[in-house]
Order: structure tokens, then C-alpha cells, then sequence
């Protein structure tokens, strides 16, 4: 096929690879038999696949079972691999074999010829064996798993708990500063008892802050990795020391502590911890949804909606409409929710499946994992710094609409009972005036009495408010 490609061998025999290509036959393969998506591994999968690769050379050279020219060649070119040096080198389709094995296949081949290459020999030499010397003492059935973990839960520490934490943050900042103004609290979208604005706010501060928690609750069964169970899980092939040693030069990588998984059969069968993990960003997502649709109520207006806060004016929101400004950031926090939502039906049916000694969902699971950490992540960040942080109170509006609120009535319970309060309401509603004018009017309260009982930053607080009496 000229000068542009090289031949490269494997067990069904001879294939054309593009000759600057690391990758070897096995990859082309996976190239040609799954053309399905043009979707391939992003960043965190394939820096994992490095950091696998490399703790396994790592441990294998401890043990004497990999020379230290060979070890040292395959360690530096994982590194490579590790610091994103060779992404384009990744091609195969995320929709591939169920194992993974294509990609274990792609990973083994690219650090076997680029550890040839530091070696001084050429690529496709095979110096570097893909099979005997970088994927020595493995399979794919516990390396993928084992990068799924790994590439998940750094996902998790890196950027899903930091883009959280700094979303909670800021929601907090706003706590504090709306903690005075008292706005009309609403259930069933109706007009309810007075709350303080910025007590709405800690609610959503707590509600991020408990998805940080639930988060952080999965990290201990994605802390187990699968390496050393090999092809079932008996281990077969691999040194009994290998999975231990292996874990403990992952953790080294990364920053992030591993161990050997409490059984390889279930490490390899079932994929429970990662369904399990994804639950939790789910739940997160949807705690993301509901605070977006929440602001996005209290900022609709600007002159006829609630207008309580005024948003950012991030963008023109109309190509018709001069003068429009949409809550753009908080629209896209909801559309990365229903993505979520989405990504979990795939995670959850492929934990599910497979059969007997193998779960063969692998490749969607860990692709549906690591895209909803990362939109969560990077839209929890944007949530925070282009849209919360930039939000400000009508507090002058929140005042006239909370003294006009029908609402009030219910602090008059106490003082007066429930059927003169509710008649109190409701002649307020119909006479257009306000509940404090009309239970002077009867006679139900003196001015001084009804002033104490109806404030509404008193209703904001815990308590009964029943007058002098």
C-alpha cells in the first residue's frame, strides 16, 4: 500500500497499519470491524489505561518477571501515554467488544512500539512484546475494569468534588448576602408563609453539600481494583504478589488511594460499584436541575414573572427580540441533567447484563461513567462563577410583594384562630387590601398588636407570634 503504511502481524496474520501509527494489528482491526459512532475514549480513560500499563510493568519488575531495560522502556512510554502525549493515537470506537480487549490491545500496542522507538529500534520491532511484555501477567477482563475504576474515581476527586465544592461555596456567599431580604415564600407555586431569601439559598448550598457526600460515599468500592484476576478471576498467569504491588504503584500515580478488589470474580462479572456510582451523579445532577429551575423562576421577568433576582446578562437571548437576556448557564445545567439521566439508563442496563465469569458492557459503562463526571463537573463551574455568583436581589420588590402576600394570615392563627384568620384572608383577597388592614379593620388585633404579629422577618424564624396577649 506504498510508504504511507507498514505491515504489522498478528495471530490471524498480516494487516496494513498507516505508518506513522504506534498502534499495531490488533488496533487496525478494531478500526475496521467498529465504524459505529466515531465516538473513541477521552482523556481520563486513556490516561488511565497509562496508568495501569505502567504500575503493572512497575510491579512486574519488583517481582523479576520484566528485565529493566524492558520495564524502564514500557514506563516511560506509559508516561507518555499518561501526559495525554498520544491521544490521537487511541482510534478504536467506544462501541467495540465487550471485554474491552480492543482497547487493552490498542493500549499494549502503542507503549510496545513506542518503548521500541526509546529503545532505538523501530516501530513494529517488537522488542517490546504488546502481549508478553506490556500486557504480561493480565487480561483484558481486569484491565479494563481496573481502568474504569481508576479513570472514575479520579474523576470523582478531581473534578466532580472541587466543581461541587466551589459550587457550594458560592451558593453559601449568597446565602449570606440575601440572608435579609424576606421574600414570599411559595409551595404548590402559590403564595406560602414569608421566607428569607437567603434562607432558599442555604437550602441549596445544603442540598450541593449533600451531593458531595453521597458522591464521596461510592469512593470506596470504585477503590477496587480488579488487576490480577485475569482472564475469570483465579488469577492465572499473574504473580501472587502482582495485584497488591499493582495497586500500590497505581495509588502512587495518581494520589488517589486503590486496593486489590475484595473478590476478583465480582471485579470482573458484575459491575455493581460503577451503577452505584453513577446513581450518585445522577442524584447530583438532578439536585443541579432543580436549583437551575428554581433561580430561573425567582429571575423570570424581568417586568412580568417573579423578578425577585435579577440574573447575568451572559448573552442576548434572542435573535428576534431586542433587549432579551435568558438564563442561558441555567438552561444548560438542566440539559446536562436529562444527559445524566440519560447516561444512566446506559450505565444501569450494561451493569446489569452479562454473563456467567464476564461483564460484557464494559466499554459504554465506563464511556457513559466519565462523560457524566465531566459535564457535571465543568457545569457545576460555570453554574457557579457565570451565573450564581452574579445573581443580585430585588430586595425593594421582594418587600412590596410580601406585605401584599395572603400568605400572612397564617401567623394570625395563633393569636385570633384558624376560621377568623382564614376569613381575614380572604376578605383581604377580595377587598384588594392588605391582611394587616383588614384584621384592624374588624377588630381582631390593635395596630400595635397586628404590626408584631404580621412582620414577616419574625415569620422567618421558628416560633409562635401571638401579640401582647
Amino acid at each position: 500500500m506504498g510508504d504511507d503504511y507498514r505491515t504489522e502481524r498478528d495471530s490471524l496474520g498480516e494487516i496494513e497499519v498507516p505508518a506513522d501509527a504506534y498502534w499495531g494489528a490488533q488496533t487496525q482491526r478494531a478500526v475496521e470491524n467498529f465504524p459505529i459512532s466515531d465516538a473513541t475514549f477521552g482523556r481520563r480513560f486513556v490516561r488511565a489505561l497509562g496508568v495501569v500499563k505502567k504500575a503493572a510493568a512497575q510491579a512486574n519488575n519488583d517481582l523479576g518477571l520484566l528485565d529493566d531495560e524492558q520495564a524502564d522502556a514500557i514506563v516511560e512510554a506509559a508516561d507518555e501515554v499518561i501526559a495525554g502525549e498520544h491521544d490521537d493515537q487511541f482510534p478504536v470506537d467506544v462501541f467495540q467488544t465487550g471485554s474491552g480487549t480492543s482497547s487493552n490491545m490498542n493500549a499494549n500496542e502503542v507503549i510496545a512500539n513506542r518503548a521500541a522507538e526509546i529503545l532505538g529500534e523501530e516501530v513494529g520491532a517488537r522488542v517490546v512484546h504488546p502481549n508478553d511484555h506490556v500486557n504480561y501477567g493480565q487480561s483484558s477482563n481486569d484491565v479494563i475494569p481496573t481502568a474504569m475504576h481508576v479513570a472514575a474515581l479520579e474523576a470523582v476527586e478531581k473534578d466532580v468534588e472541587p466543581a461541587l465544592e466551589l459550587l457550594a461555596d458560592a451558593l453559601d456567599e449568597k446565602a449570606e448576602e440575601f440572608d435579609g431580604v424576606v421574600k414570599t415564600g411559595r409551595t404548590h407555586l402559590q403564595d406560602a408563609t414569608p421566607v428569607r431569601l437567603g434562607q432558599e439559598f442555604g437550602g441549596y448550598r445544603t442540598q450541593v453539600e449533600k451531593g458531595i457526600e453521597r458522591v464521596r460515599d461510592v469512593k470506596s468500592h470504585l477503590s477496587e481494583l480488579a488487576l490480577g484476576g485475569t482472564a475469570v478471576g483465579t488469577g492465572l498467569n499473574t504473580h501472587p504478589e502482582f495485584p497488591e504491588k499493582a495497586a500500590s504503584y497505581i495509588s502512587e500515580e495518581t494520589g488517589v488511594s486503590f486496593r486489590e478488589a475484595d473478590d476478583h470474580f465480582e471485579a470482573q462479572a458484575a459491575h455493581d460499584a460503577m451503577n452505584e456510582a453513577h446513581g450518585a451523579l445522577r442524584t447530583v445532577a438532578g439536585s443541579l436541575n432543580k436549583i437551575a429551575n428554581d433561580l430561573r423562576l425567582l429571575a423570570s421577568g424581568p417586568r412580568n414573572g417573579l423578578g425577585e433576582i435579577e440574573q447575568p446578562e451572559n448573552q442576548p437571548g434572542s435573535s428576534i427580540m431586542p433587549g432579551k437576556i435568558n438564563p442561558v448557564v441555567a438552561e444548560a445545567v438542566n440539559q446536562v441533567h436529562k444527559q445524566v439521566v440519560g447516561n444512566d439508563a446506559a450505565v444501569n442496563a450494561g451493569a446489569v447484563e452479562g454473563q456467567l465469569d464476564l461483564n460484557l458492557y464494559k466499554p459504554v459503562i465506563a464511556h457513559n461513567f466519565l462523560e457524566s463526571a465531566n459535564v457535571i463537573a465543568n457545569a457545576s463551574v460555570a453554574f457557579a462563577e457565570k451565573f450564581v455568583a452574579k445573581l443580585e436581589a430585588n430586595e425593594e420588590y421582594c418587600e412590596e410583594q410580601v406585605e401584599r402576600s395572603m400568605a400572612l394570615a397564617t401567623a394570625l392563627n395563633p393569636a385570633i384562630g384558624y376560621d377568623k384568620a382564614s376569613e381575614v384572608a380572604k376578605a383581604a383577597l377580595k377587598e384588594g387590601k392588605s391582611v394587616k388592614e383588614v384584621v384592624v379593620e374588624k377588630g381582631y388585633l390593635s395596630e400595635s398588636d397586628a404590626e408584631d404579629v404580621l412582620d414577616p422577618e419574625k415569620m422567618t424564624h421558628r416560633g409562635i407570634l401571638s401579640g401582647d396577649d
